[in-house]
């Protein structure tokens, strides 16, 4: 369970529990210094507080966990409350013996009805529709007020001299704000960590939808030509074709497909291509599955496709395109080589091969391996994955 998760479910416990051990500090400090009133109403209200958090525990359980007692507002109006009773008794058993410990408590009053304003400004404009504070400017708030004001209550305590009392209140307050820096420090990396990793998945999934309509785009544009020379043939290709584009649609939008489904996939290409074209055309497809390893869908159609478009249709007899798939120890080799017509190859560069590439770039950082060779009017290309 996260750390943001126990603490939506447990906040009141949690807060009730801090009121506690503070209010048994207070008193144990307000002993030690003869503020004999003063330690008696911190004493009084930790047992309150003990007291109430049991009976909202046996109140949870009547009712059961799946339902929630929602938090009310009265619930922190009356904490406020009861702490500035206690700060007013302070001021009053303080003066004029023990000046730091009337300014100090004259201090937390001052902040305690600082607090109580900000809600009840916050409550009521948010009833009007309309939030005067958001939640991050109060929590800025609350940290600003806690690291000045305390820090503020250490320089009352030194200017009056009094060691034991700069003793405590700096043991309270330096692990606090030590704390608090390190957990903001960590939830500022956790902050840019989580960008980072929207801003590839959003990328990915751009370069994902760019896939689709660049081969669908080459296959309508052969399927014009077919519908007035061969309607039948036609209608046999759209019928491949929309299974294809069905699989494109629902699996081409996860994250990972079981290479099987790939590999599925793949020869529905290859059986399209080989009804479309009026030629020969030696395909060999060697797959070697020995564990089903889950991968990026649509990362093989554009090698398979380029293999066509440049080798196949420029080829007039000798066509081959021969592929293997091999899939064991946590790796997925694919190779394709095809032939092609040296003098028939396009200048243009399209962005299937730079889109592949970015999409390995950002999938498999440092787990893959895309190498190309061209040898002999031979083209051949190699794309290893490591899975984990």
């Amino acid at each position: 369970m996260s750390m943001n998760l126990v603490l939506r479910k447990y906040h009141r416990l949690l807060f009730v529990l801090v009121a506690i051990v503070l209010f048994l500090f207070l008193s144990r400090v307000c002993t030690v210094y003869n503020l004999r009133y003063t330690s008696i109403l911190f004493l009084a209200f930790s047992f309150l507080f003990l007291a109430y958090i049991t009976f909202f525990t046996i109140k949870k359980w009547r009712i059961g966990e799946k339902y929630r007692i929602p938090y009310s507002s009265y619930e922190f109006y009356i904490a406020s409350l009861l702490f500035a009773l206690v700060c007013v008794v302070g001021i009053l058993e303080a003066n004029p013996t023990k000046p730091d410990f009337a300014a100090v408590f004259s201090l937390l009053l001052f902040y305690t009805v600082v607090f109580v304003l900000i809600k009840v400004i916050n409550v009521y404009r948010g009833r009007k529709g309309v939030s005067l504070l958001s939640k991050i400017f109060l929590q800025r708030l609350v940290f600003f007020l806690f690291v000045f004001g305390v820090g503020r209550i250490i320089i009352i305590i030194e200017e009056y001299g009094d060691t034991d009392a700069l003793l405590l209140v700096t043991l309270f307050y330096f692990p606090i704000v030590i704390f608090l820096i390190i957990r903001w420090s960590f939830q500022q990396i956790k902050s840019v960590l989580t960008l980072k990793k929207e801003k590839t998945k959003t990328e990915l999934l751009l370069l994902k939808s760019q896939v689709n309509p660049h081969f669908f785009f080459n296959m309508l544009n052969n399927l014009y030509g077919l519908v007035s020379a061969d309607p039948a043939l036609a209608k046999q290709l759209i019928l491949r074709l929309s299974d294809m584009m069905r699989y494109s649609i629902y699996e081409g939008g996860r994250e990972l497909v079981p290479i099987e489904e790939e590999v599925d996939f793949l020869k529905n290409f290859i059986e399209l291509h080989q009804m479309r074209y009026r030629k020969q055309i030696d395909v060999k497809f060697t797959t070697t599955i020995q564990q089903n390893y889950n991968v990026m869908p649509l990362l093989y159609i554009i090698l398979l496709e380029n293999a066509f478009k440049h080798g196949v249709e420029n080829l007039r007899k000798n066509a081959f395109v021969h592929l293997q798939l091999h899939a064991a120890e946590n790796t997925v080799y694919f190779s394709i080589v095809n032939n092609y017509d040296a003098t028939a190859l396009s200048t243009s560069k399209g962005i299937g091969l730079d889109n592949l590439k970015r999409r390995l770039a950002l999938g498999y950082p440092d787990k893959h391996s895309l190498i190309f060779t061209k040898e002999n009017n031979k083209y051949k290309v190699e794309l290893t994955i490591t899975t984990l």
